[in-house]
């Protein structure tokens, strides 16, 4: 099954996860730690998964800076823009729109970082499934995005700790890319 396919059929919740995935695993262009998000990762393991998404919401903005600012790369331009984008309430529409477009922003981010080039001209074809020619790290990336919707849908709440883990090991592998492309200048 595609990517867009997994998204059409994801429950809020998994929206909601697959969306603040994407975003945990760019917060290295963010200046983030760790734990940053984990209050909203948290958040979504409550019984019902809305609690006080806002207010953690909220929190992580203001940990994680505000708007573009001078000098951003592109890359952490897009990654501003997911955090912007977050919706406040964790209702169908605007968390599906926001699930989607943090697909999009977190693979565009893996092929713009990425030292191999990617032959799509755009990552809708990999969103799609067509996977030939794709760099590593899109490849990567990809492949994360899938994992935690199928673990959600699977599994749904109980899904999210394997989630979590997803986005760590993908944080880890961004965190030592920008380190290069910053020892490299």
């Amino acid at each position: 099954m595609s990517l867009v396919d997994l998204i059409a059929q994801a429950d809020e919740r998994g929206l909601a996860a697959s969306g603040l995935a994407c975003l945990d695993r760019c917060v290295p262009l963010l200046g983030g730690d760790d734990e940053v998000l984990r209050p909203l990762w948290a958040n979504l393991a409550d019984a019902d998964g809305t609690g006080d998404w806002a207010e953690r919401l909220e929190d992580a903005r203001g940990k994680l800076g505000g708007p573009e600012e001078p000098g951003d790369s592109e890359a952490t331009m897009l990654a501003r823009r997911m955090l912007a984008a977050a919706p406040d309430e964790l209702d169908g529409g605007p968390v599906r729109v926001w699930a989607d477009a943090c697909s999009v922003a977190a693979l565009q981010i893996h092929r713009l970082l990425d030292l191999v080039d990617d032959e799509a001209s755009s990552v809708d074809a990999r969103r799609e499934g067509r996977t030939d020619g794709m760099s590593p790290l899109v490849a990567a990336e990809l492949r994360r995005q899938v994992t935690v919707l199928e673990v959600l849908a699977g599994h749904g709440a109980g899904g999210l700790r394997r989630a979590l883990e997803v986005s760590v090991e993908g944080r880890r592998v961004l965190q030592a890319v920008v380190a290069r492309r910053a020892r490299l200048g």
